[in-house]
């Protein structure tokens, strides 16, 4: 009998892979952590048995939470990724030389040090550029620190609100985030399915909008994510998403799997459910 594993997302829905071997098994004081090979998805990440990313669709996510805010953002030289412990952010990230300085607190050294060892394809060559530098800590700590430079991009690539990753959901650290980023600096974060999720995802909007003064939620489907059209939101004190900078685009189109121009521009069209509950 073939070995399977099945995500159970709630009682009504799951979502399953055909598994060739289990990689890596660990369990600290926030989570447990897990690596398997899959037959269909390559390798894949685990957390709290909820799947994470794999080497064959992590671009969609990666290119997604990334490059919306990069080539946007009028200054991109000093750059904050909370969470993103695979390096696929990171990744994305490094890829733009007007890079200077990318720190990327993870709160979980033990997802760093799987990614690193069993999905080497997906932080690539982020782990040894110079410009990146890794806390492994605390990113709600991080964000209210005020010994800090500003940033002008924040990426916030955390997990579900649950266990370490549930202060990244709320008022006070989106607050943080706004205090930390330069005059026109850009933030953006993933906030979770618009279709299962979508109590979650509407209010993770409205509160953002409510420290920002705009909120700018767009999707597109990540297949290892079974719960529909994956969402991120994008906001600015000053910048909107359609202010791109060309140069970048240019660069990032020549190079990139699947973000382009016009994915850009499509990725911001709101369903009319979601927009009748932001009552936009």
């Amino acid at each position: 009998m073939a070995l399977w594993y099945d995500e159970v997302i709630n009682d009504q829905v799951r979502f399953g892979l055909k598994l060739k071997r289990t990689l890596f098994m660990g369990e600290n004081q926030y989570q447990t952590v897990s690596v398997v090979e899959t037959e269909a998805m390559g390798r894949a990440l685990l957390i709290d048995d909820l799947w994470m990313t794999s080497e064959v669709d992590e671009k969609g996510y990666h290119e997604m939470i990334t490059h919306p805010a990069m080539v946007t953002a009028p200054k991109i030289e000093r750059v904050l990724i909370i969470g993103g412990g695979d390096g696929g952010t990171a990744r994305e990230v490094l890829r733009y030389s007007e890079v200077k300085h990318l720190d990327m607190v993870e709160i979980d050294g033990m997802v760093v040090d799987a990614s690193k060892e069993f999905l080497p394809s997906i932080g690539g060559s982020a782990w040894t550029d110079p410009r990146f530098h890794l806390t492994i800590g605390d990113g709600i700590e991080w964000v209210n620190r005020t010994d800090l430079e500003p940033y002008d991009v924040i990426i916030v690539d955390g997990s579900d609100p649950v266990g370490p990753a549930e202060g990244l959901f709320n008022k006070s650290f989106y607050q943080a985030c706004f205090d930390r980023l330069t005059d026109d600096g850009v933030f953006v974060t993933q906030s979770e399915s618009a279709i299962l999720f979508l109590d979650t995802h509407v209010e993770m909007v409205n509160l953002i909008k409510e420290v920002f003064g705009h909120a700018f939620p767009y999707y597109r489907g990540v297949f290892l994510y079974s719960a529909g059209p994956w969402s991120w939101t994008y906001a600015s004190k000053k910048i909107r998403p359609e202010n791109i900078v060309d140069s970048r685009m240019s660069m990032i189109e020549d190079i990139a799997e699947i973000y382009n121009r016009d994915i850009h521009h499509g990725i911001f069209a709101i369903p009319n459910y979601v927009r009748r509950r932001l009552k936009l």
